[in-house]
Order: C-alpha cells, then sequence, then structure tokens
C-alpha cells in the first residue's frame, strides 16, 4: 500500500513537470492517505420520532450510506477534524453538569473516524449530555427536548 501511495504521489509530479501543469495541491498527511475511509454506524432509539430511530450507515470521503443527512453529517465531522475535536470523547467527570433530563433517547455509534476506532454512547441524562448530543447534530437526529 505504502508503494502504491509512493508511486502515485511519483507519477503526479511527473506528470505536472511534463504538462507545465504548476504546483500541486499538498497532500494529506500519509497516515490519512493510508486510513479507512470514516465510516460510522449509527443506532438511534427512543427520540419519540419513529422516522429519527433506527440504524444508519454514513460513509464520509465519499459521502455515501443511508444517513438522511449525509452530506451535512459528514461537514459537521470535517469540521470537528479541522478544528482538531474529537466528538466522540466523552463528557469529562470533572464538568458540573445541569439536572435536566433530555428524555431517554440513546445513540450507539460504532466505526472508525480519522483513522480511529470509534465507539460511543450518547444519551440526553443531563446538561452535559444534551450539549454533547447537539453538538453533534445532524450526525445525531435533533433531540430537543
Amino acid at each position: 500500500m505504502l508503494r502504491l501511495a509512493a508511486f502515485a504521489v511519483t507519477s503526479a509530479l511527473a506528470a505536472s513537470a511534463v504538462t507545465g501543469a504548476g504546483p500541486l495541491p499538498p497532500l494529506p498527511p500519509l497516515g490519512r492517505l493510508l486510513a479507512p475511509p470514516d465510516r460510522l454506524t449509527i443506532a438511534v432509539t427512543a427520540t419519540g420520532n419513529p422516522r429519527a430511530d433506527g440504524e444508519y450507515l454514513l460513509q464520509c470521503d465519499p459521502v455515501g450510506g443511508n444517513h438522511p443527512e449525509a452530506e451535512r453529517a459528514c461537514a459537521r465531522l470535517d469540521g470537528f477534524a479541522k478544528q482538531g475535536k474529537d466528538p466522540f470523547a466523552p463528557a469529562s467527570k470533572r464538568q458540573i453538569c445541569t439536572f435536566q433530563d433530555g428524555g431517554p433517547a440513546t445513540a450507539h455509534i460504532t466505526g472508525t473516524w480519522q483513522g480511529h476506532k470509534v465507539d460511543a454512547t450518547f444519551r440526553r441524562t443531563n446538561g452535559c449530555e444534551i450539549a454533547r448530543w447537539n453538538d453533534l447534530e445532524p450526525v445525531l437526529p435533533a433531540g430537543r427536548s
């Protein structure tokens, strides 16, 4: 695989030198080139909206799967990547959270994102968890209480 990536870069450089096409755009880091595509399975239950509950496949770069808002969801995840944030990290145990109940909705996300395995659960059990859920919309369906 590494040889294939090196060959592709060398070929592109040679082609641009011959055609005088100018400089090539910067390449992503090699680790990202060799990483599997972003592919997530999202299982959502008890939202109170039967159209939002279910299991969805979301693939980014290229966008695909059966997620109802795949383009927007991938754009949201891309925004997190550009900011260097992990949207799947659990809420900090040191964080002070409000005592509010956002309902029984749950979501479980598994797969790979940015070359890392994902296995994250989202609930709406307190202010911190509600904010975490809302921050990931439209990857997760709107779950306003």
